[in-house]
């Protein structure tokens, strides 16, 4: 295997084609450089360049590995460029899951200020399903997560940085569509699409709370576990739903929202592992 210093000291003296200048820019005296360059002949058993009083003229096998050794010391210069850019996050490879509301609100503002701060980073945005992502998030298969608070899981850091309202997501054809804001004691009786407390366990808990302080108990025909399908299942008209405000960006033809005053606010927190030793995140947690 060949040393790189005698790649550097070929590729300066073609550059230079005299070995005196060479050795100038090497910070050499000749007789070093001429040995150096003797052995490399030796090693790889081809003449590389052929001498003269007053200048180097590369053999053909010279001009060859010109070319080569140029392209090796090339790669290596961008090799550390490369893994100085990793050691201080701006390159490399970052995952962030987060539940289907955080898609609607602040993730793709994310994706746009972190891509743009940090081009060389591997952005990888998984939407999962909100009981699971602080478990990914603890056992390092993501390095953070835009989740419902409730799923907390010990030695986790969180963060708020999301708090909206609750609204009425009905279909187009139900009676109340037409309303521009709706009460909680006027949703009483309706069928209600829910997600499972197993899901979402603070936001089910918000709105069946909010259901009681308007004077009843939700009918809940439907538990689902995603907001897509809640939306899908009021589009068919067999139930209502509350969802957080954000899901109105959803833009279901057949689903209209209506604000709901005195709304609960749903919040959602950014989590992550204080022992996540990936730079890239330290640049996410000051972008958000």
């Amino acid at each position: 295997m060949l040393d790189i210093k005698p790649l550097r000291y070929f590729v300066t003296l073609a550059e230079t084609r005299h070995f005196g200048r060479a050795a100038a820019r090497l910070n050499l005296t000749q007789p070093p450089l001429s040995r150096q360059l003797a052995a490399l002949e030796a090693a790889l058993g081809v003449t590389l360049i052929e001498r003269s009083p007053r200048s180097v003229t590369l053999t053909v096998a010279g001009e060859q590995f010109y070319n080569d050794a140029r392209a090796i010391l090339a790669a290596l210069e961008q090799s550390a460029r490369n893994v100085r850019a990793a050691a201080r996050g701006d390159a490399g490879q970052l995952s962030i899951g987060f539940t289907m509301c955080a898609a609607y609100s602040v993730v793709p503002g994310y994706a746009r200020r972190f891509g743009a701060a940090y081009p060389a980073v591997a952005l990888h945005l998984r939407e999962v399903v909100s009981n699971d992502l602080a478990a990914q998030v603890a056992a390092g298969q993501i390095d953070a997560a835009i989740m419902f608070p409730g799923a907390q899981k010990k030695g986790l850091a969180m963060r708020e940085i999301v708090s909206e309202p609750l609204c009425v997501a009905l279909s187009r054809n139900h009676p109340r569509a037409r309303a521009r804001q709706l009460r909680i004691s006027q949703l009483a009786g309706e069928p209600f699409v829910l997600a499972t407390e197993q899901v979402a366990p603070t936001l089910r808990a918000a709105i069946v709370e909010h259901c009681r302080q308007g004077g009843f108990e939700p009918d809940i025909r439907f538990e689902v576990q995603l907001q897509q399908t809640v939306l899908s299942l009021v589009d068919e008209g067999v139930g209502i739903a509350l969802v957080p405000a954000s899901m109105r960006r959803a833009q279901l033809a057949g689903v209209v929202f209506r604000p709901l005053l005195d709304a609960p606010q749903i919040e959602q927190v950014l989590a992550w592992s204080p022992l996540n030793r990936n730079p890239c995140l330290a640049h996410f947690l000051a972008l958000v």
